[in-house]
């Protein structure tokens, strides 16, 4: 799985951060665009193929090793204990190497990962990245998180109380919905720049920016690898 930091030029990362300086010139609004290469852990996959290859190379080892005792007399055969060591050290590293692959290979992990708990770990991760940048603190309460996850291929928009107010849930809504329908057909950042753009358009008469209007944070785009 490619990082968020490895999918991104830097002509890329300065045309979002331009995206947002025009937005914020339009609008009393401080945006903040932020790509993660994923938003969660998500350890089961590793653990269920990791389980279905051990199993596999159980079954394997039992049908390959001979079956038949160790004839009296005879030191030709194999001893029980022997073939059952063989079989469990299969088993393990059947396992050992299935989570290997689940960890490295990102269809397996999609494979078995529900798409709601893929859901919940984006929103999860949106809202601490919404606090942990601190687009709450701004003057006015009129900060805006566009976030995008691309190993779940999901988005999030996240508004302060003041945007809230204005233009309401529905409104961002809209917003998340169209960036997703970007993201099918566009590069990520070309997506993230028509979101923003969209976004300042929505907010200008709702929100004006005033004369005394500053900058509080960074428009550059905030990439998340980990």
């Amino acid at each position: 799985m490619r990082r968020a930091s490895q999918q991104f030029s830097h002509e890329q990362r300065k045309a979002v951060e331009q995206a947002v300086a025009g937005a914020e010139r339009k609008a009393s609004v401080e945006i903040v665009p932020v790509v993660a290469t994923a938003s969660g852990r998500y350890d089961r996959p590793e653990d269920m193929v990791g389980l279905g290859l051990g199993l596999i190379a159980l079954v394997a080892a039992w049908w390959l090793l001979p079956l038949e005792p160790a004839e009296s007399g005879s030191w030709g055969g194999m001893p029980q204990w022997e073939r059952l060591l063989i079989m469990v050290v299969a088993a393990v590293a059947g396992f050992v190497m299935g989570a290997a692959a689940a960890r490295h290979v990102g269809w397996l992990r999609l494979l078995f990962t529900p798409r709601r708990q893929m859901r919940d770990e984006v929103a999860e991760r949106a809202r601490a990245v919404f606090f942990d940048s601190r687009v709450h603190h701004t003057t006015g309460n009129t900060g805006l998180l566009v976030y995008v996850s691309l190993y779940e291929r999901m988005a999030a928009i996240l508004a302060d109380e003041s945007i809230m107010d204005k233009l309401g849930q529905n409104g961002l809504d809209e917003l998340c919905a169209a960036l997703s329908g970007k993201l099918r057909n566009l590069h990520p950042a070309d997506a993230i720049c028509q979101t923003i753009a969209a976004a300042g358009e929505k907010l200008a008469p709702l929100l004006p920016r005033g004369e005394n209007d500053v900058n509080q944070i960074s428009d550059a785009l905030v990439i998340l690898d980990r």
